[in-house]
């Protein structure tokens, strides 16, 4: 009932919303939904439906890029993806290892890898909402949106090898199943599936959108059903399901034929919309606040804070920045830095975290080996991480709304303020003026040339016409001094002599209050004057027939 003003005004997104939402209606506050008492593996729930949202999610923003966009922007999209995800993650492992002292460098290597991928689903309701929108570039939204699709994907490798490493005795067989596993078979068969599926029913949409046999609501209806479609069967022989959705997106509007049929529809962002809700109330209730003070695990409040620091800061700027002139996207620093602090974390995380803790064995209480202790301490760190980044992350264009706000209001205030305490109309408090001292009233400075009515006009000091300043210097003449007189008088007045100088000698000056009257009355004159100047119509100005009135 209040999404417009939410959404549109606030620039609050579902993300927050939803996860506010799921922490009050959870176990912790209302206990209303409480998905871990649910019965069954709390794990394969998890999993599955951050699974759906994710695939649903990266088919959308495969389908709604420009056509042929990853050829078109391939040199950037992989400066953007794999220096940044190897570098966040190899420095993101080293301050875990540091501050959890019970880790092992691998250990934190699994735990890093969960906090390696843009969590797409975050960055399309910040990159997509109406402040972006007004305010980033679209070639830098865009470009965000793809490397958010493709790292979620591209997290399998840094996950297997890391697991790998924990689970496998040998290296050498860690290392050579992390390339035929990790690599080959999940993430370039993967791939491979997800554009053959989506090159395969864009030749079969159009033959029976040709041919009449699918109408409309159908054909947008594949949205939802063709990703689902693709996860499955890549989930069935064992492939990366992610990257596939996203490349079976990006393969059936690779021509722009798809996106051509779909245009002008709302049930894409409806579904996306339900998803992402359901999603993020899913997590707010499921996250372990009980474990954020585990002191046996070596987890504390303070840890956490700090590791939420440290990841925030050096896991995108550093890389970005040192890289973006590869990037023809990122046009300057400023777009570099703004692309560091928008890689949020998020349901990716979750669902690589809750992928990782299926594949290590399950913990006793306390745990007995290294491997035990990662999967007990997993998910805790990664879901304090993601509750961070929510906020941080989907409250930064709020903040910066609001920011902006206050400071537009503050100068109007101040201008207000200013006029107020002002002897000047308010008007005259917005114009151009030359700095006091520097010409005299009435001396022209520039030229004025009216474009539209074809006149040049010059311009005294004071923003005054030719005509104005005429009309102000008469009025202050006949004011501050006595008429002219005649030839008779002037006679009169020398025959007079002594006389008269005696006379003009006794009369006694104006009192300092007259003078001070006859001031502002020579002042509302010319502002009365100059008034009537700027409302003049056009036959006034040009007179009848003048060229360009």
């Amino acid at each position: 009932m209040v999404s417009l003003l939410v959404k549109e005004k606030l620039y609050i997104n579902e993300v927050v919303l939803g996860t506010a939402c799921g922490v009050i209606f959870g176990p912790y506050c209302a206990n209303i939904f409480n998905p871990r008492s649910w019965g069954g593996d709390i794990n394969t729930i998890t999993l599955e439906v951050t699974r759906i949202t994710l695939a649903a999610g990266l088919f959308a923003i495969g389908v709604e890029l420009p056509q042929s966009y990853l050829a078109d922007h391939a040199k950037g999209l992989m400066v953007m993806v794999i220096p940044t995800m190897a570098f966040g993650w190899i420095v993101v492992a080293a301050v875990i290892f540091v501050v959890f002292p019970p880790l092992n460098f691998i250990s934190s290597m699994v735990i890093a890898a969960c906090l390696t991928p843009t969590d797409p689903i975050i960055s399309a309701a910040i990159v997509g909402g109406k402040f972006a929108t007004k305010h980033v570039p679209v070639n830098l939204r865009r470009i965000l949106a793809a490397e958010s699709a493709a790292n979620d994907g591209l997290a399998y490798p840094f996950l297997s090898l890391s697991v790998y490493l924990t689970t496998e005795a040998s290296r050498r067989v860690a290392i050579g199943k992390w390339f035929l596993v990790g690599w080959l078979y999940q993430v370039v068969l993967g791939t491979v599936i997800g554009a053959v599926l989506g090159i395969a029913f864009s030749h079969l949409m159009k033959f029976s959108h040709r041919k009449g046999y699918i109408d409309r609501e159908s054909y947008v209806a594949q949205y939802l059903a063709l990703a689902l479609f693709t996860i499955g069967v890549t989930r069935t022989l064992g492939s990366d399901d992610l990257l596939a959705a996203f490349a079976c997106g990006s393969a059936i509007s690779w021509d722009g034929y798809f996106n051509t049929q779909i245009e002008d529809e709302v049930f894409s962002s409806v579904i996306d919309l339900v998803l992402n809700c359901g999603c993020f109330v899913y997590i707010g209730a499921w996250m372990p606040f009980n474990m954020f003070n585990a002191t046996e695990l070596g987890i504390t409040p303070w840890r956490l804070v700090v590791l939420f620091v440290a990841v925030l800061f050096l896991r995108r700027f550093p890389p970005l920045l040192l890289l973006y002139k590869w990037v023809p996207e990122i046009t300057s620093w400023r777009e570099a830095l703004f692309s560091g602090h928008f890689g949020p974390m998020g349901v990716g995380a979750i669902f690589i975290s809750t992928l990782a803790v299926t594949e290590l064995p399950t913990p006793h209480n306390p745990p007995q080996n290294q491997a035990e202790l990662l999967a007990a301490t997993l998910q805790t760190i990664v879901s304090f991480i993601v509750l961070g980044s929510i906020i941080i992350h989907g409250l930064s264009i709020p903040f910066f709304s609001f920011g902006r706000n206050v400071r537009s209001r503050t100068v109007s205030l101040t201008r207000t303020w200013t006029a107020r305490n002002s002897t000047q109309p308010d008007w005259l408090l917005w114009a151009r003026r030359t700095p006091a001292g520097s010409t005299r009233p009435g001396t022209p400075v520039s030229d004025h040339r009216d474009v539209e009515r074809g006149l040049d006009r010059k311009v005294d000091a004071a923003g005054l016409t030719d005509a104005q300043v005429v009309s102000q210097q008469e009025v202050s003449e006949k004011d501050n001094h006595p008429p002219e007189l005649g030839p008779a008088a002037m006679v009169s007045d020398a025959t007079a002599g002594p006389a008269v100088l005696q006379a003009d000698e006794g009369t006694p000056e104006p009192s300092q209050a007259s003078a001070m009257q006859a001031s502002d009355k020579v002042r509302r004159s010319a502002l009365e004057l100059s008034a009537r100047g700027h409302a003049l119509t056009s036959t006034d100005v040009c007179g009848a027939g003048t060229a360009g009135c």
